[in-house]
């Protein structure tokens, strides 16, 4: 720590700071999944598989099914995973329902999703705002669950579809049983159209038996510092 002080004080000049990796959170979040002795993340809203990429290099080496529905981002993703045995990638969005939908394309690409922004969503990420449209194929947890899961599998559902997390919840309804956590995206104000917020989420993951462990800082707001949202992990 004196190394990293001694370090940091010219750095800090220029806007720079020496941090300890992995930070807090993610040490938090690497502890809880190993006392849960997780072994198969569903990684639900991957984008380009940063999550993933995140967890191994925090020494997570279990199984990863990545999902993501997008076709640039899971072109990515799909060359990320292929380094990667233990690492799948399915190119489909989840949701409530087995259909076919129209996705917003943000400008950032991890921002899109099924449901429309609001403005104080794109005031605060302007480049967020949305460019265009894509028809992908959305599937319930459901369906697909069985093609993944086995016995004595302990499984950590992580959500990040930008507002669309009830809805994938909702479609997993008969799998949740077999789910040990779940890591999901919660808005702390109006974020995306008819999204469930924070305290919501966490009296209906309540209800279904899962309690908060850990909370994550998420996405704020530059100017004025508000945190607009936050990961929550939840366990059995």
């Amino acid at each position: 720590m004196k190394l990293a002080s001694q370090i940091n004080k010219p750095l800090k000049k220029i806007g720079i700071q020496l941090k300890r990796y992995p930070d807090n959170d993610l040490m938090r979040r690497v502890k809880l999944i190993n006392h849960f002795k997780i072994n198969k993340i569903f990684d639900i809203g991957a984008n380009t598989g940063i999550f993933a990429l995140t967890m191994r290099a925090a020494g997570y080496s279990g199984k990863i099914i990545s999902f993501e529905p997008l076709t640039s981002a899971f072109k990515v993703l799909k060359k990320n995973s292929d380094k990667d045995s233990n690492w799948q990638a399915v190119n489909v969005a989840l949701g409530s329902h087995d259909e076919e939908r129209m996705i917003n394309i943000a400008g950032n690409s991890e921002s899109s999703s099924l449901l429309q922004m609001l403005p104080d969503h794109s005031s605060s990420a302007p480049k967020s705002a949305y460019t265009g449209k894509e028809k992908i194929t959305v599937c319930k947890i459901d369906t697909l669950f069985n093609n993944y899961y086995h016995d004595g599998d302990q499984i950590l559902l992580k959500i990040d579809t930008q507002g669309f997390e009830k809805e994938v919840l909702d479609g997993a309804m008969q799998s949740l049983s077999k789910i040990t956590g779940i890591q999901l995206e919660m808005s702390l104000i109006m974020l995306y159209e008819g999204e469930m917020l924070c305290m919501d989420m966490i009296s209906f993951l309540k209800e279904k038996g899962f309690k908060l462990f850990s909370l994550e800082n998420g996405f704020s707001n530059p100017a004025t510092g508000q945190l607009l949202q936050v990961d929550g992990l939840f366990f059995r």
